[in-house]
């Protein structure tokens, strides 16, 4: 998969676990008493069972062009929009996802089977949807081989639907306010990544003026991509 933001900026859970399950429920687990010693070598699963919980309890943030906020995707229902924005000739240049439905659902399909370490979403302005977005744990992503990835870092990949919302800085804007919805909502998270191609210059462009900074150039197996980071350190003042 590729990433954009003149198309795209940028790349299942179990969306109906509560948020606040208990990491033993998830994990099969007998809740340790004072008698008892967890072993270290649960520590690795206990924190992969604190994913990403579910992006439609986050709220929303008020942008210059909106008031936005994410909402896990439901093929049944928005699997022909997101058809038609993957066969988008701007979209499909860096996602290569276009082509009948099946392809679309296809990708859909191998996150919302997965484990919960990406969410798809739209992006959903003034309620109406105009973009894609994943939400994903860098960290436990093959991401992670190819740059020093911290626990919880959150990754994001986006496309912006509609061509009458590109060009418009607006990619910028919405960057801005996913990443506060991602720190704003989980606290162990200390900075939200990316990696769109570096030929994809509108993208990097639109990272940069969202606050993020561009840490080094990668080679994954479909791209040379930037890493963006932005830090919650620098969260207020960037």
């Amino acid at each position: 998969m590729r990433l954009t933001d003149t198309a795209a900026v940028s790349a299942g859970p179990r969306l109906d676990a509560p948020r606040d399950v208990d990491a033993f429920d998830v994990l099969g687990l007998v809740q340790p008493t004072a008698a008892t010693r967890l072993d270290v070598g649960l520590l690795p699963l206990l924190a992969e069972a604190d994913l990403l919980d579910s992006p439609a309890t986050w709220g929303s943030v008020t942008t210059r062009a909106g008031a936005f906020r994410l909402e896990p995707v439901r093929p049944g229902r928005d699997l022909p929009l997101l058809t038609r924005w993957m066969n988008d000739p701007e979209v499909a240049a860096y996602w290569e996802l276009d082509g009948p439905a099946a392809v679309t659902a296809a990708h859909l399909r191998s996150q919302l089977d997965g484990d919960g370490e990406s969410i798809p979403c739209l992006g959903l302005l003034d309620g109406t949807p105009m973009s894609y977005w994943e939400i994903y744990r860098a960290d436990l992503d093959p991401l992670s081989r190819h740059y020093p990835a911290r626990p919880h870092d959150t990754g994001i990949h986006l496309l912006i639907g509609d061509g009458t919302n590109r060009g418009r800085g607006l990619g910028t804007a919405l960057l801005r306010a996913v990443t506060d919805l991602v720190l704003g909502n989980r606290p162990r998270c200390t900075r939200v990544v990316a990696e769109p191609d570096i030929r994809n210059t509108p993208s990097v462009s639109a990272f940069l003026s969202s606050g993020f900074r561009c840490h080094a150039e990668i080679d994954l197996p479909e791209k040379r991509a930037a890493l963006m980071v932005r830090e919650r350190a620098l969260r207020n003042l960037l």
